[in-house]
């Protein structure tokens, strides 16, 4: 970190120990201080919603901070995952990204929960994370913390394999103006400005951004003789968002969020075929709002307590050109979808003594979905949630600490159910800790996984294809038991962090599909592709992850992590119509190994260089993707600060993926080499 930002960040370290407070409140051990949020044990908010060191908390915890993020030279948030341990990430298409944790990767993201500033971004239709038209720009990043492992202790249903909580910045941390500009290859264009203002009770901020990009070559190396690999990922996608932070008399404050984004995309493959129209490229419209509204208040030096309610909503509308075989007729289908979330919450946070304290709360959602071809009805479909939690800490002796806690929830498809934990940390010596852990999650079943009823229908109505039946079932949730021993370790005199899991979890009821030959599925005439969900298969999740943060030198910062994993049946459940396993690719979706490294060096005058290199085994892609071969990718980036009347000003060029094309999903997504330049202005 440059002198000149570390100045800056410790003159907003208040304004940073509130945001912990706005985003996350927390019951603060007495002796903690701004200085906590500086020192080489990082401050973490995620694990327990309780204000512990790194090596206090129940669960593996990373923090990607700013200048992990500037020097990475990422501008797409979900390839910060890949300085995470265990993480694969990929572009699909259709503006999608796919992001797995040890495995169980598709293009949905849907066995781990997001946060923005404590609102839920996970979606109740595919239980997707969408990540293209999220109003958030990497400008107002704060940090993300990430809890590696499961925690529906805390979170609740769908908290499954990890936790993504991403902290953006207090208005209060960004005052003045700023402008990033970025311009480099594969038309990649970015425009992002921010204007913060107000005094020292009220303050706001305001971010408006406009993003293209092109993902892919044009033409790439054919996968079928009718598929002549040429895509159409060009994407415009605009946003706006705003927060304000508010303090008021009593010890009291307010935070108030909004955020807009638009959509224009283009996307999809080319098909060449006499008897097969063009589908591509098909236009998609996205749109998503947001509105979050939170109160703060401390009673006591041992008592405060939040509620926050939010409303969010994603609309996504595109018409897409559909071949019937049997019917040898080509509609046009209405991909029309439109979900809504409202959620209000109370947390306590308490501290009893000196050496007990916890946190406690409630929280009720709403749901709604929408969406007529992938229901087969224009009704809107709705579920209520209702949650109860609570986790204690207690400091048993000087050197275990003890923290137990359990999530207690209703959920609309599949009742009641109960999520615990509980955590033993033990110092063998100052800076060495160990972690041992058993705790269980669930992730429910989506609307789509449940209710889904995929038609295509002429213009007069009529039914001409249908590719998913709802289940015959009500489906139980998928159910995770995690067994972990963890490691936390610093050596000072090397300036040396690490942290190490042994993790062993086994997954019931994994929610799989399988073919079926129904009379639903038979009109109106007899069709391959008719699927429903059900509960199949059980597995075993086990393997090791370790990462590390070095300064060996002054000005070099390396930062390294390496996971090993292996996905294994436990039990299989047999396909009634072709009598393979169902999902039979489940194993092979975890690469065998994975490795990331990233070195920052900063020497005088501003400069600072950077390097990433992501290795990866081979993997398969589960729902629509391919077998993609491993890879090595190295980016890099060269960029300079300095100051110019009274103007903060960075200018950067960054390389990605600097040696041979890889895969990303399919076979046929071959990520090439690109350049891009950068210059921000800071006011």
């Amino acid at each position: 970190m440059g002198t000149s930002q570390s100045t800056v960040f410790r003159a907003y370290g208040k304004s940073l120990l509130l945001s912990v407070v706005l985003v996350c409140p927390v019951q603060a051990r007495a002796a903690l201080t701004e200085a906590d949020f500086f020192s080489d044990q990082p401050i973490v908010l995620s694990a327990s919603r309780l204000l512990q060191p790194l090596k206090d908390a129940p669960a593996a915890v990373t923090v990607i901070d700013q200048e992990m993020i500037r020097a990475s030279g990422f501008r797409d948030l979900p390839d910060l995952l890949r300085l995470v341990p265990g993480f694969s990430v990929a572009y699909t298409r259709e503006n999608t990204w796919a992001v797995g944790y040890h495995g169980l990767a598709d293009a949905y993201s849907r066995r781990f929960q997001v946060l923005v500033d404590g609102r839920s971004i996970y979606s109740p239709h595919f239980g997707a994370v969408y990540w293209a038209d999220l109003p958030l720009a990497i400008e107002d990043i704060e940090r993300i913390e990430v809890v590696r492992g499961p925690n529906a202790a805390t979170y609740g249903a769908n908290a499954f394999l990890a936790v993504i909580n991403i902290i953006t910045r207090m208005a209060s941390q960004v005052p003045g103006d700023s402008v990033s500009l970025q311009l480099g290859e594969r038309d990649m264009r970015g425009l992002t400005i921010r204007h913060g203002g107000g005094d020292e009770a009220l303050r706001y901020r305001l971010t408006a951004s406009a993003q293209q990009r092109d993902r892919f070559d044009r033409v790439v190396t054919y996968k079928t003789p009718r598929d002549n690999g040429a895509y159409f990922e060009a994407t415009q996608t605009y946003f706006v968002n705003g927060r304000m932070d508010w303090l008021l008399p009593r010890n009291s404050d307010v935070m108030a969020q909004f955020g807009l984004s638009q959509g224009d995309w283009n996307s999809g493959r080319q098909v060449d075929d006499l008897t097969r129209p063009s589908k591509e490229p098909r236009e998609q419209d996205s749109r998503a709002q947001y509105v979050q509204l939170a109160y703060h208040k401390v009673e006591s030096a041992g008592r405060e307590w939040r509620v926050q309610a939010y409303y969010s909503r994603n609309r996504f509308d595109a018409d897409n050109l559909t071949y019937m075989p049997l019917t040898a007729q080509t509609v046009s289908v209405d991909e029309y979808l439109l979900q809504t979330r409202s959620n209000i919450e109370l947390q306590v946070n308490e501290q009893w003594r000196p050496d007990l304290r916890g946190v406690w709360g409630i929280e009720a959602r709403h749901e709604t979905v929408k969406s007529p071809q992938e229901y087969d009805s224009s009704k809107t479909l709705g579920g209520n949630l209702w949650r109860v939690y609570g986790n204690l800490e207690w400091q048993a002796t000087d050197q275990l600490l003890v923290q137990g806690g359990a999530m207690a929830e209703h959920h609309y498809f599949t009742g009641a159910d109960l999520s615990p934990r509980l955590a033993l940390n033990y110092t063998v010596y100052p800076g060495h800790v160990f972690r041992a852990s058993v705790s269980q999650a669930y992730r429910s079943p989506t609307y789509f996984e449940q209710d889904g009823n995929v038609t295509e229908r002429d213009i007069n109505g009529a039914l001409l294809d249908r590719s998913k039946i709802p289940s015959s079932t009500s489906l139980d949730p998928e159910r995770l038991f995690s067994r972990e021993v963890g490691y936390v370790g610093q050596i000072k005199s090397l300036a040396l962090n690490m942290n190490a899991r042994l993790f062993y979890d086994t997954l019931n009821d994994y929610i799989g599909s399988q073919r079926i030959e129904t009379e639903a599925c038979n009109e109106p005439g007899p069709t391959i592709r008719c699927r429903e969900w059900l509960n199949a298969s059980s597995l075993d999740l086990r393997g090791w992850e370790a990462e590390l943060n070095w300064r060996p030198l002054s000005g070099l910062d390396l930062t390294a992590h390496y996971t090993r994993a292996k996905i294994s049946y436990r039990d299989v459940v047999f396909d009634v119509t072709t009598g393979a396993v169902i999902d039979d690719d489940l194993p092979f979706s975890v690469p065998r190994n994975i490795f990331g490294l990233l070195a920052r060096y900063s020497w005088g005058a501003g400069w600072q260089a950077s390097v990433g290199l992501y290795q990866t085994d081979r993997m398969m892609w589960l729902s629509d993707g391919d077998w993609t071969e491993g890879y090595t990718r190295v980016d890099l980036r060269l960029a300079r600060r300095w100051k110019w009347r009274g103007h903060e000003i960075e200018a950067a060029v960054a390389g990605q993926n600097l040696g041979d094309d890889y895969q990303e999903f399919r076979d046929t997504n071959n990520f090439s080499g690109r350049f891009y330049g950068s210059l921000n202005f800071i006011w």
